[in-house]
């Protein structure tokens, strides 16, 4: 029976826009050199693949888990040729991404993509952060082609401040970009297709410009998607996603606290922001992300005043 957490060796992700905030903030220990832009936390993709740490089960795969133990882990209706259907990053933006879509169910199959959507949590945020998400209201889609023309595409997006706490859903079909400052938890459908629509003139790593993909963007952007707004809570408890891809609640524990989980429900990711959560003999910290099993009870336990989420409802 699985009646321990499932936790994962990050792998992590050389990026034109990355840093090194996850060794700085999280005592991480980083390839040396490079800027580090992604850690894929969870992910069961045929070309990435999370392995486990400790524990039982150290050395072996997601993908090899659920094939064996596919009905603890994921609950017995689960197919066990089927992905894990999530895939959770920390996402370290010194410099603004690009300006970016994920195709819609209903065109991904004809582009050759996969749908992707994704929640981000700002767990970290500097003065002056902005994320860029949407359109300005009633800018069409003639009007946006004219501004991708003449370079000018900033004039017609939606962009907006964010602090530490603030929270959006960005679904398929969102246009988007995360602007330079920002230390994000991205907790998404299991994808990794995105277009690029525009790169603000930069170049990659190799020193030339990074392949765009215009024609793949026009016809996955959602041009009645204006200004949405992310939510902000104080601290405290909070639904921060709902959608038919899966739940992301957001919990505030004093030390000495528990929240409970039962077993035989549905499994769960925990993703630790702030503080300390202990799980039986294990303690979790600032970063870490791990499964707990279909199969298990457990009882989380806040060492510290800790902030975490839950994301669940994607089995």
């Amino acid at each position: 029976m699985f009646t321990s957490i499932l936790r994962f060796q990050p792998l992590y992700q050389e990026r034109v826009w990355g840093a090194r905030t996850l060794a700085d903030r999280m005592g991480r220990s980083l390839p040396p050199g490079r800027p580090i832009g992604e850690s894929w936390e969870i992910v069961d993709r045929p070309e990435a693949q999370s392995v486990v740490v400790d524990g039982p089960f150290a050395g072996m795969s997601l993908r090899a888990l659920i094939e064996a133990h596919g009905d603890q882990l994921m609950g017995p209706a689960y197919d066990r040729d089927r992905p894990f259907p999530i895939l959770v990053k920390w996402l370290d933006c010194a410099d603004r991404l690009s300006l970016q879509v994920h195709p819609p169910a209903a065109v991904a199959d004809q582009l050759g993509g996969e749908p992707k959507t994704e929640n981000w949590y700002i767990a970290s945020a500097r003065p002056g952060a902005h994320l860029i998400v949407g359109l300005k209201n009633g800018v069409t889609r003639e009007a946006f082609e004219s501004a991708m023309a003449n370079s000018t595409l900033e004039q017609v997006v939606h962009r907006f401040p964010v602090s530490e706490g603030d929270s959006i859903l960005v679904e398929s079909g969102r246009l988007h970009a995360i602007d330079a400052g920002n230390l994000i938890l991205e907790i998404q459908q299991n994808s990794d297709t995105t277009y690029r629509v525009y790169d603000w003139g930069r170049t990659g790593l190799d020193g030339k410009p990074r392949q765009l993909h215009v024609g793949q963007s026009m016809r996955s952007i959602d041009f009645g998607d204006f200004e949405p707004q992310p939510l902000r809570f104080e601290a405290g408890d909070a639904v921060l996603a709902e959608c038919r891809e899966f739940r992301i609640r957001r919990f505030t524990r004093n030390p000495g606290s528990f929240l409970r989980l039962t077993a035989g429900e549905e499994p769960r990711i925990l993703s630790v922001i702030a503080g300390r959560v202990r799980i039986a003999e294990r303690t979790l910290r600032e970063g870490d992300n791990v499964i707990l099993p279909w199969s298990g009870d457990f009882a989380l336990e806040a060492e510290a005043t800790a902030t975490f989420l839950l994301t669940d409802h994607f089995a």
